[in-house]
C-alpha cells in the first residue's frame, strides 16, 4: 500500500481493495462471495451484502471522474441489471420485514442521486423498470426504528432525483423519526440508549449525503444536518491520537477503516467546521486509514477479513459475513471531490484536541497523554442487549487506542473471560465469573465517573474511576465499595499487552519485563506498558496469559491482575492502574497519583 498522501494515492489504494474483489463475484456478477463464514442471514444475502458495498467506493470515484472505476463499473452495473431482474438466476429476491437487503440498498439511491447518468440512463427501460421495483420493495415492509431508516430515505431520495414516484408521507415520517434521534452536542442515539460510531458513520454520514443531495428541495433540514456534523466534529476528533488510531469502542468494529469516513463525507458535503482546517479534517481521515491499511486485515488474496486488528471470527457480531467488512469503503466518500478542492489541496495537519473532556451525551470522559500518544475514554451508561460481547464492548472500565480490549471466550477462567479493564467477581469455589453488564446508576464528572452495579444477586458494587495525568503516562484510580450477602472471588484486569513481536518467527518469544508479586503485577515491552498496583484490600498481583485471539488488536496477550476472596459484608478495593505506548513501567506509583486517593 503506498503513502497515501495525495488524492491519487488514495484513488490506487481503493482499486487496491476493490480489484480482488472481482474474483470473488459470480457468474452473474450480482453476488460476491468473500469467505466461507456466515451472519444470520442466508449465503444469498451475504453474497448481494458484499457485492453492493463495493459501491461505496465506486460511487464516489464515479463522481469524480476517476477513470479507475471505469472497468469497476461496468462489471457491477451487469451484477445491478442482473441482481434486479426477477428472471435472472441470480435475481436478489423479494424482501420480508426489517430484511438485511433493506440495508445494502442505500448506496444504490446515492448512485441514483449523484450519477443517474450512470446509475439510471445507461439502463435499458426494462432494466430502469426493475431496479426501481425492485428498490421500491423497502417502502412496503417494515424496518427497525433506528439508523435503518436511512437506508428507505437514501432510496426515496435517489427516486426523488430521476424523477421516479415516492411516497412523500412515508419519507417525511422517516425523516421525522431520525431527526427524533437527535439528542444535543452533535449526537444521536441508534436504539436504546446506544451512543457508538453509527452515530458517526450511521447517522451524520447519511445526513451529510442527504444533504448534499437535498439542499435545493429541503435546505431548512439540510442546513440542520450539516450544523449537527459541525457541532459533533470537535467531540468526534478526541477519539483519535497522533497515529490516526480511533477508539475501539462498541459494536460493529469489523467496519475497521469507516471509523474515518466522517471525515470524508464532510469533505464530500463541502461542509467544514468552524475552527477546524480543510487540512485538519484531512490529516484526522487519512491517518486513520493508513494505520489500518498497515495491518494484517487482509488475507492472502487481499480480500478484507472479519476481526479487528486481524482476522479473528470471535469478536464478530452475528450480522457479521465474509463481506460485511466492506462497509469501511464509505471511507472513500471525499474521492468524489476534484483535485482542485479545497480538501485535496490543504497540507495535512496534525489535531490537537484537549487533553481531557467530558462529553456527556456519548457519556465518556477521554483523556490523552501530552503526546497524543494513546486515547484513553472511561465511561458508564451504555449498554447492550442483542449483539455478541457487548459487556465488553460498551462496559470495560476504560477503553485505549494502544490496546483495544479483549473479549470472552468462556467465563469459567481468566485467561478465557477477557477482564482486561473490568472487576469480575464468582461466587467463592464455584460459580462462573461475572463483570459489570449495566448500571443501576451512574454519575460522570470532569475529573471522574462513578457508578453503581450488581453483577450478582446480592452483590452490589459502587465504583469510582479517577484519571490522573503524570509526566510518566497516564494512571488511573479505581475504587470498588463491595456490599455482598455471598463470599466472593475477585479479579481486576489493567490492559492486556501483547507479548509477540511483529514478524517474529513463530518459535521466537520476545521476553517482556514481568512482575507479579505482591499487591502489583505489571507487563512492558516494545508494544507498551501496563500495570496495576493494589492501594487498600487483600490482592495478590498475578500475571495472566490470555486464552489467544482474545484481543481485539493483538493474537496473543498477557494481562497484568490482582486477585483476592472477600467474606460476606462490606468491603473497599482500590487500586492504581497504569497504561503508557512506551517500554517503561514504573515500579511505584508516582505522589501526584497517591494525593488523589483521600478524593476517590
Amino acid at each position: 500500500m503506498n503513502a497515501l498522501k495525495t488524492r491519487q494515492d488514495v484513488v490506487d489504494a481503493a482499486v487496491e481493495l476493490l480489484r480482488p474483489l472481482v474474483a470473488c463475484l459470480t457468474p452473474g456478477k450480482a453476488r460476491m462471495i468473500a469467505g466461507n463464514g456466515s451472519a444470520h442471514y442466508s449465503e444469498d444475502v451475504a453474497g448481494m451484502e458484499g457485492f453492493s458495498r463495493a459501491l461505496w467506493a465506486i460511487v464516489p470515484m464515479l463522481m469524480g471522474h476517476c477513470p479507475e472505476a471505469e472497468p469497476f463499473w461496468e462489471i457491477w452495473k451487469q451484477g445491478i441489471v442482473h441482481g434486479t431482474d426477477p428472471a435472472h438466476e441470480e435475481y436478489w429476491g423479494d424482501l420480508h420485514d426489517s430484511d438485511q437487503r433493506m440495508v445494502e440498498m442505500a448506496v444504490m439511491g446515492m448512485g441514483l442521486c449523484f450519477v443517474p447518468e450512470r446509475f439510471w440512463e445507461e439502463l435499458s427501460p426494462a432494466e430502469q423498470d426493475n431496479l426501481y421495483a425492485w428498490l421500491n420493495q423497502i417502502n412496503r415492509y417494515d424496518m427497525p426504528k433506528n439508523n435503518w431508516r436511512y437506508f428507505r430515505i437514501l432510496v426515496n431520495t435517489g427516486f426523488l432525483k430521476v424523477g421516479l414516484p415516492v411516497d412523500e408521507a412515508r419519507m417525511k415520517e422517516d425523516l421525522d423519526m431520525m431527526e427524533s434521534h437527535y439528542v444535543g452536542d452533535g449526537w444521536y442515539f441508534d436504539y436504546e440508549t446506544k451512543r457508538d460510531y453509527y452515530t458517526i458513520w450511521g447517522f451524520h454520514y447519511y445526513d451529510l449525503v442527504y444533504a448534499a443531495a437535498m439542499r435545493d428541495r429541503d435546505a431548512a433540514r439540510a442546513a440542520r444536518f450539516e450544523e449537527r456534523a459541525r457541532l459533533i466534529a470537535p467531540r468526534f476528533a478526541c477519539w483519535f491520537d497522533r497515529e490516526g488510531r480511533a477508539l475501539p469502542y462498541g459494536r460493529s468494529l469489523t467496519y475497521r477503516f469507516a471509523q474515518g469516513a466522517f471525515w470524508s463525507v464532510m469533505a464530500f458535503a463541502d461542509t467544514r467546521p468552524e475552527g477546524m482546517s480543510w487540512g485538519r479534517m484531512k490529516g484526522l481521515w487519512l491517518k486513520n486509514l493508513r494505520s489500518w491499511l498497515a495491518l494484517p486485515i487482509r488475507d492472502r488474496d487481499g480480500v478484507l477479513t472479519v476481526g479487528y486488528g486481524y482476522p479473528n471470527l470471535c469478536m464478530a457480531e452475528g450480522y457479521n459475513a465474509p463481506g460485511s467488512p466492506y462497509w469501511g469503503m464509505k471511507t472513500f466518500a471525499a474521492l468524489a471531490l476534484p483535485e482542485e478542492h479545497p480538501f485535496w489541496q490543504a497540507e495535512e495537519e496534525d489535531d490537537l484536541p484537549p487533553r481531557r473532556f467530558l462529553d456527556a451525551q456519548v457519556r465518556m470522559l477521554l483523556t490523552r497523554d501530552r503526546e497524543n500518544r494513546q486515547v484513553i475514554a472511561y465511561t458508564a451508561g451504555n449498554h447492550g442487549w442483542e449483539h455478541m460481547h457487548e459487556d465488553e464492548k460498551y462496559e470495560k472500565f476504560a477503553y485505549s487506542t494502544q490496546f483495544t480490549f479483549s473479549v470472552a471466550k468462556e467465563a469459567t477462567t481468566l485467561e478465557k473471560g477477557g477482564y482486561d479493564s473490568m472487576l469480575a467477581v464468582k461466587r467463592k469455589g464455584r460459580d462462573l465469573w461475572h463483570g459489570r453488564s449495566g448500571c443501576e446508576e451512574f454519575e460522570m464528572k470532569e475529573d471522574r465517573v462513578r457508578f453503581r452495579w450488581s453483577p450478582l444477586t446480592g452483590v452490589e458494587i459502587e465504583s469510582v474511576i479517577l484519571p490522573v495525568e503524570t509526566a510518566e503516562g497516564l494512571w488511573h484510580l479505581r475504587k470498588h465499595v463491595i456490599r455482598t450477602e455471598i463470599p466472593l472471588e475477585t479479579a481486576e484486569g489493567a490492559f492486556a499487552i501483547r507479548r509477540d513481536w511483529a514478524g517474529a518467527r513463530p518459535c521466537d518469544r520476545i521476553a517482556s519485563a514481568l512482575r507479579a508479586e505482591g499487591g502489583m503485577a505489571a507487563a512492558h515491552g516494545a508494544f507498551g506498558s501496563s500495570g496495576i498496583f493494589s492501594l487498600e484490600g487483600n490482592r495478590e498481583g498475578r500475571m495472566i496469559w490470555m486464552e489467544p485471539n482474545t484481543n481485539l488488536m493483538y493474537p496473543r496477550t498477557q494481562l497484568p491482575m490482582l486477585t483476592g476472596e472477600m467474606e460476606k459484608g462490606t468491603h473497599t478495593l482500590v487500586c492504581a492502574v497504569f497504561a503508557d505506548s512506551g517500554d517503561a513501567c514504573p515500579t511505584e506509583i508516582p505522589k501526584e497519583v497517591l494525593a488523589h486517593v483521600e478524593s476517590l
